[in-house]
């Protein structure tokens, strides 16, 4: 990387000015003391307009190349919001000039290409991070401290449902069928689900799915579940979809104590889409983060929460911004990434497993892959 000043920001540039780019990494990057945001890589000429009109002085590029081979000063972090079937090339690219290097989930098709990612990053001696921003949830983060705490005894088995009810279609890749788009809905919300399972209960050694393609029209799985035995002895019971007309509780942990059920999403992605940002509080009567009581979920045995069993206990405050800012202390300081590559491919061979899984009607072992 670059030397950079002491109190000099680190310049940022962002591949990518869709959904992902435009929404979460632009305000989460200006909103982190230390970061800026340079330069915007984006073809499209109405996203180019809507990266100047968000972002006034920042330099738009149409070649993410020129991140690290223009003849300017290069960027000090590349952060990759582009379409999954980039991330990889993109992301070899980067990492090869010596450029530190943000890729949105997935980070690439397969465990073994994540592993790869992986060995150039340590050849090279360059940061590279995977943005899992559903760990800085306000739901994710209370659940574990409940279980850190003991609260809910041995846990026996966790169920976590990221459920949409989107009957239309929407077009675009993320619905594509063709396998090099790296679409459906296992490979994206299936990213963040798997990845929460194994950060709470760790390595998965057995794996059961069905993906099912239910929309008229629709290429690829729409209505996916994942069932994961961990090492631990945990079993999680994981639901990702856009067809659910009545949603389920975000989480229910049963435990050998107690149960925590949890209805709603963090509110963190709504109030980005609705143009706030941390730390502004603008139009907003929650600080960043946080939500209002009758959210809360609720501890208790014996009863469901719906018919009043349990106590509401405080949901903590989400916290997204926490990621680029241990990004920036990584950069600086020399610390380990906020989520490792090897991470994520540790995610990618559940989700390979799980796409095998379904395919073919049987459970998948994984126990050689964690030896």
């Amino acid at each position: 990387m670059n030397a950079i000043a002491p109190g000099t920001p680190l310049r940022v540039g962002l591949v990518g000015y869709g959904l992902a780019g435009s929404v979460f990494h632009a305000p989460l990057v200006t909103a982190t003391p230390g970061l800026v945001l340079d330069t915007v890589v984006t073809s499209d000429p109405g996203r180019q307009a809507q990266a100047r009109e968000a972002h006034p002085g920042v330099r738009i590029a149409a070649d993410a190349a020129e991140l690290w081979e223009g003849p300017g000063p290069r960027v000090d972090l590349v952060v990759i919001a582009s379409p999954n079937k980039t991330h990889v090339p993109l992301a070899t690219a980067a990492l090869t000039a010596g450029v530190p290097v943000v890729v949105d989930k997935p980070l690439a098709a397969t465990a073994a290409e994540a592993d790869a990612l992986a060995d150039l990053s340590e050849r090279t001696g360059t940061f590279l991070s995977v943005f899992q921003n559903r760990r800085w949830d306000n739901d994710f983060l209370t659940l574990r401290r409940l279980i850190a705490d003991g609260e809910l005894g041995e846990i026996q088995r966790f169920e976590s449902r990221f459920e949409r009810w989107r009957p239309q279609l929407k077009g675009g890749w993320r619905e594509s069928g063709a396998p090099e788009e790296i679409g459906g809905l296992l490979y994206d919300l299936g990213s963040h689900v798997v990845d929460q399972a194994l950060v709470l209960f760790g390595p998965a050694v057995r794996v059961y799915a069905e993906a099912d393609v239910r929309r008229p029209g629709a290429e690829t799985d729409d209505d996916t579940f994942i069932a994961l035995t961990h090492a631990s002895g945990v079993r999680s019971h994981l639901y990702v979809s856009a067809t659910t007309a009545q949603l389920g509780p975000r989480f229910r942990a049963l435990g050998s104590r107690a149960g925590y059920v949890k209805y709603g999403l963090d509110p963190q992605e709504a109030a980005l889409r609705d143009g706030l940002r941390p730390g502004s509080g603008a139009g907003s009567d929650q600080p960043w983060g946080e939500e209002p009581e009758h959210l809360w979920g609720r501890i208790g045995s014996g009863e469901s929460p719906l018919t009043g069993g349990g106590t509401p206990v405080p949901t903590l405050a989400g916290d997204y911004p926490a990621y680029y800012a241990a990004v920036a202390a990584a950069l600086r300081e020399g610390g380990p990434a906020p989520v490792g590559a090897r991470e994520a491919a540790r995610c990618l061979a559940v989700l390979e497993a799980a796409r095998i899984s379904s395919r073919d009607g049987v459970s998948v072992d994984l126990r050689a892959d964690w030896a």
